[in-house]
């Protein structure tokens, strides 16, 4: 089980979750910045999937001359013999047995007997003890994580920082040891031998000591070409080795082990022409009786040849490649952008020339980086929210820093669905997948806005007709030509969400024309809703993979979420006649959805095939059909039917979110939620059949993504049998905003339970692969139970009114509120820790409201204000 432990200090870094030894093989918190790439702390310790080079590295951990990535500890009491480990914890009994013993890096080495890991993302600690050793140690490991400041959130770096405490009566002297082979031209699938020529140089620069790592072999127009840079920051006494000597036998690891315990201290070695020389620093410092020392060590790392999901094809007409990034032909190393047409960049790498660069642009900001992370992940662990949903919200933030997620040089956000083992994961910024997600918007609401300027700005074409996944360069984003009904709609009413967040008026004024016609794509001959009354019948693609034909919940539901979204945009500009339309077809298709497809416990789905002209063609317009669904258009496969789905209320999930009120009968909402837990929770999935892939087994509980009370199809939607945690949230979000909380907070610690450490990282949360964007549908709980809403168009804050302390944030400021019942009123404080926060009017729901003098908030400021029902 997890526990509490009271071994971390939690006066220096807050710790929301603790893992004991039995809950770490599958740790892996993800370091680095967003849209940089990552390093993963493994739960021991341990420093693993090293996705750097602008791909995903599931499980590679660059080798070389029989050592990876490591820290090693000398330590001496006075009057006791020297003691030497690795600064990890012991390994798990599955990983002792491989074709040659253990295949663990480093597992010859001596271990701590004693580890446990603790959390509050992106804060990550390891505790280490051992009998026999004269120091407790722990590692504190993080990157700056500061809503609001993208770009001190998209930092290439890792912070390190190993507290020694000295718990014995005598001084004892210690040393760490930093390892790292310079593997530049390695990434992950390719091998450590495409490490060429590389080389290590030592830098001291004020309070810096360091390796630089470069290469002079691998082409600097390579994905994996780049630099790194591993430095310590105010040392006492540095040694260092550019390289180890090259024998083999493990001998090289024999001479560096012997050479540091001697006395803490490394002797220089030639690199002798080796292709990938490790490089090492040493630290030492004195731990007086009782006290306590630390040591700061930074990597950083600069890799600028991002390359495109989709390499164009080639001009002879034959395939292109697939989806993956390829070697540039011209070099990307310049200040210029290559030729390549398939070259894309990285944001980062614009505001370094290289990693060194890094790490000395940083340092002096590493005080100010810590404290505002710290104070983000304070206030939010102070807000009055279950465990559970603290931990979705926070840790599902990691998929923000993942491969997942990119940054272009001209800044613009893009997103895979998320990260096979070694590629991306279903490119483009798929719209229907990033609509469940919320943290981007109320966390980095800069970055939101350019998907927005991406979806409409870019693929939405003359017709009105969104590609739901983005070509890149940008230039080729209307490139797949094909639309998803639940993606495009999704993002109607994100526009609408992210323009009431921010009171962008020039960000709706420019995209409002492709907004419209996005939405009056819907009514073209063979569409979605051809015949113009408020109902999805046509083909519609959606996030399951195929098509639906006829009128579903689904996408029924997030087409009346649109037109409401439209609406309140149109009457905005002065569109009365717009909004008045889109108001008729929501009234309309509202009632009828609650009065055709409910069925006294939930929404069906009725499956009506395509209608056909007078030479029997189905009337599907252009780019309707993607082809991944049936080929039976008269009797339509993979079709939902009258299941009982996990989220056929996804649109009024997004209502709520954007405080657009209800979109079909409440009554019906209720109910709904009422039998996806009746039907789709399983507590236990032992006599579960699943035909497709299994993110829950065993005595797991959670919801099905579909449930077949009534009638089945014979082959229904692919995914029907499997579990989704984005699914879940959208559900137990939905069940939280009708106030059914004991249920959505049920189903949410459900998910988080099998994220435990033990089973599953706690900060992986996988559907068509890892750090999936859809899970990030987690911060929608934090608003539910919060009541949070703002619209920076009114200057309103509202909040619900029940007394308590909430966090709250909206993409450009947040802080806390702190509501308290005194008598017949309803005081409130509330606190701007970052940005500035224009208020008019702050309501508490079904309460009351109280106008204020408008003058904004900023930050560090609290105005305390007091309202009666």
């Amino acid at each position: 089980m997890l526990a509490t432990q009271p071994e971390f200090n939690t006066d220096s870094w807050p710790v929301l979750t603790t893992y004991d030894q039995d809950h770490l093989l599958r740790i892996a918190l993800p370091l680095g910045g967003i849209g940089t790439g990552t390093v993963s702390l493994g739960g021991r310790g341990n420093l693993r999937d090293w996705e750097l080079a602008n791909r995903p590295a599931k499980g590679f951990i660059p080798t070389a001359s029989g050592v990876a990535p490591c820290f090693v500890l000398a330590a001496q009491a006075e009057g006791a013999p020297p003691v030497t480990r690795l600064l990890e914890g012991p390994l798990d009994a599955s990983e002792y047995e491989g074709a040659s013993g253990s295949p663990v890096p480093n597992h010859g080495l001596p271990r701590f007997r004693q580890c446990s890991f603790a959390a509050a993302y992106p804060f990550g600690q390891v505790r280490l003890a051992d009998p026999d050793v004269p120091l407790i140690v722990r590692l504190e490991a993080y990157n700056p994580l500061i809503p609001g400041d993208a770009e001190h959130s998209s930092l290439p770096f890792v912070q390190l920082r190993y507290v020694l405490h000295n718990p014995t009566g005598q001084p004892v002297s210690a040393a760490i040891a930093a390892v790292l082979p310079n593997f530049i031209g390695a990434d992950g699938t390719a091998a450590m031998s495409e490490a060429r020529a590389n080389r290590n140089t030592y830098r001291q620069e004020g309070d810096l000591a360091g390796l630089f790592l470069t290469s002079d072999g691998v082409p600097c127009d390579a994905p994996a070409w780049g630099t790194l840079a591993l430095a310590v920051v105010s040392p006492d006494t540095v040694t260092h080795r550019t390289a180890w000597r090259k024998v083999g036998w493990g001998a090289a690891l024999l001479d560096f082990w012997e050479d540091f315990t001697a006395d803490g201290r490394l002797d220089e070695r030639a690199a002798e022409g080796t292709d990938a020389p490790v490089g090492s620093l040493a630290v030492q410092v004195e731990v007086p009786p009782g006290e306590t020392r630390a040591l700061t060590f930074l990597l950083a790392w600069h890799f600028p040849n991002r390359c495109t999901w989709t390499p164009a094809a080639p001009s002879d007409g034959s395939p292109a490649d697939s989806n993956e990034s390829r070697t540039c032909g011209t070099c990307g190393c310049g200040d210029s952008k290559p030729a390549n047409p398939d070259y894309i960049g990285n944001h980062y790498t614009t505001r370094f020339r290289d990693a060194w660069d890094v790490i000395t642009t940083v340092t002096p900001q590493l005080p100010e980086l810590e404290a505002e992370t710290l104070t983000f992940v304070n206030a939010f662990l102070a807000g009055d929210l279950p465990h559970a949903v603290r931990e979705a919200a926070l840790f599902n933030l990691s998929s923000l820093r993942s491969q997942t997620c990119f940054r272009t040089p001209d800044g613009h956000f893009y997103g895979w669905e998320g990260c096979g083992d070694k590629q991306g994961c279903c490119y483009g910024s798929c719209t229907h997948v990033w609509n469940y997600e919320q943290a981007t918007a109320f966390l980095f609401g800069d970055l939101a806005r350019t998907m927005r300027e991406v979806e409409f700005g870019h693929a939405t074409d003359a017709r009105g007709l969104m590609s739901f996944r983005v070509h890149l360069p940008v230039e080729r984003a209307q490139e797949f030509a094909r639309a998803a009904a639940d993606g495009q709609m999704g993002c109607i009413m994100k526009m609408y969400r992210d323009w009431q967040l921010s009171g962008d008026e020039m960000l709706l004024r420019d995209l409002w024309p492709h907004v419209r016609r996005s939405l009056e794509f819907c009514w073209i001959p063979g569409g979605w809703d051809a015949d113009r009354d408020g109902v999805m019948e046509g083909c519609q693609h959606n996030t399951m993979d195929v098509e639906y034909f006829g009128p579903n919940p689904q996408m029924g539901i997030w087409y009346l979420g649109a037109l409401r979204a439209a609406e309140e945009m149109a009457i905005h500009l002065g569109e009365t006649a717009f909004a008045a339309e889109c108001r008729d077809l929501f009234m309309r298709g509202s009632a009828w959805l609650d009065a055709h497809l409910f069925n006294g416990e939930y929404y069906e789905h009725q499956i009506w095939p395509p209608e056909r002209d007078t030479d029997g063609r189905p009337l599907i317009a252009e780019g309707l059909l993607v082809g991944m669904g049936t080929r039976q258009l008269g009797a339509p496969e993979y079709q939902l039917g009258a299941g009982c789905l996990v989220d056929q209320l996804v649109g009024q999930f997004m209502a709520h979110v954007c405080g657009l009120g209800y979109l079909v009968d409440p009554s019906h909402v209720s109910s709904t939620l009422t039998s996806i837990l009746k039907y789709n929770r399983r507590q236990g999935f032992e006599g579960h059949f699943n035909c497709m892939r299994s993110y829950v087994l065993g005595d797991e509980s959670a919801l099905l993504m579909a449930s077949y009370p009534r009638e089945r199809p014979a082959n229904p939607f692919p995914y029907f049998t499997e579990v989704m945690t984005g699914f879940e949230y959208t559900a137990a979000v939905g069940m939280l905003y009708e106030g059914m909380t004991a249920e959505g907070l049920a189903c949410i610690g459900d998910i988080r339970d099998r994220y435990d450490g033990r089973k599953r990282s706690p900060f992986d949360e996988a559907e068509c692969g890892h750090h999936y964007a859809r899970a990030m549908a987690s911060w929608a709980a934090v608003l539910a139970l919060t009541g949070f809403h703002y619209s920076a168009v009114t200057q309103t804050l509202t909040f619900a009114a029940r007394p308590g302390r909430h966090f709250w944030s909206n993409g450009a400021a947040w802080g806390t509120c702190l509501i308290e019942l005194a008598g017949d009123t309803r005081s409130v404080t509330l606190t701007v820790l970052h940005g500035t926060l224009p208020l008019r009017r702050l309501e508490l729901s079904g309460w009351g409201a109280v106008e204020t003098d408008g003058v904004p908030l900023a930050a560090g400021e609290t105005r305390r204000l007091t309202l009666q029902p």
